[in-house]
């Protein structure tokens, strides 16, 4: 039987923080307890925030607590060709759409929220006709692509996937999977040929894992990853959502919000032992 196989997969759009210690700790923890491997893969689709200096750092983190990974490490933004790839194999089943929608005209139109509290988006362009489409496309005008949920789930019918918890060895549950909370979601964005969805589905796939470990804010969001795994064909791993630390605001640590990082504490005279019992390992 094949060993299982983990990932840890930041974005280099700042420095880590004790929450992604926390993340990192617990791949590592849950590949040596299930005998398999962890990989570390660099998620840097977003070519405006990801810098090279932030995976430089991520690195020097990561080694810094004490872990390590087989080479290469996968870079997402050198496979922009697979990821197009396969939202073309979406596009020949009619099941991605473009739209034209600014973020502007989709929350003064939405009438509802998304899992992530972002405005829902009401399927303005999925009703455009064909000319439409057409003309807009050759005028140039800014587009994204999205996956028509409806059309997709009418396709596959009712969705399940594997989670197992609270420990990673515990006895596997099936769970429902939902991808119709998040309405039409954006495959392939205005300024890359892919997104956050379409590519973690298309390299859990090209690196074999058998075993997620994510935070529980991206709990939903396994909903449409198994509903995309479903359509390309794809195996589903088992997933793990883990705890989340938080701040003193109650909302999760975040780059966003400025969270201290590794590397301040480190200047801070903090050794990996005291981050690792900082965040309970």
């Amino acid at each position: 039987m094949a060993k299982p196989q983990l990932r840890f997969a930041p974005s280099p759009n700042g420095y880590l923080h004790l929450g992604h210690a926390l993340s990192a700790l617990v791949t590592w923890d849950a590949a040596k307890k299930l005998g398999g491997t962890a990989h570390l893969r660099i998620e840097d689709i977003d070519l405006n925030r990801c810098k090279p200096e932030f995976t430089e750092a991520i690195i020097e983190d990561l080694h810094w607590l004490g872990l390590d990974w087989p080479e290469p490490i996968l870079i997402q933004s050198e496979r922009f060709d697979l990821y197009a790839e396969a939202a073309n194999r979406l596009r020949d089943m009619d099941l991605i759409y473009p739209c034209f929608c600014s973020r502007t005209e989709i929350a003064e139109a939405s009438t509802g929220t998304d899992p992530d509290g972002a405005p829902l988006y009401p399927g303005t362009c999925r009703h455009l006709s064909n000319a439409e489409r057409i003309e807009r496309l050759e005028r140039g005008d800014p587009v994204q692509f999205r996956l028509d949920v409806e059309k997709a789930m009418d396709r596959v019918g009712m969705l399940t996937f594997t989670v197992v918890g609270p420990t990673v060895l515990d006895r596997p549950q099936v769970r429902y999977a939902r991808p119709e909370r998040w309405g039409d979601v954006v495959l392939q964005r205005k300024d890359v040929p892919t997104s956050y969805h379409l590519s973690v589905v298309v390299d859990d796939a090209a690196q074999g894992i058998t075993h997620v470990t994510r935070g529980r804010d991206l709990e939903a969001a396994t909903d449409i990853h198994v509903l995309l795994q479903m359509l390309l064909g794809l195996q589903s791993p088992i997933y793990f959502f883990h705890r989340l630390l938080l701040g003193d605001d109650g909302g999760k640590l975040s780059k966003s919000k400025g969270s201290q990082s590794l590397r301040d504490l480190r200047r801070e005279g903090w050794t990996a032992e005291d981050v690792r019992r900082a965040v309970g390992f």
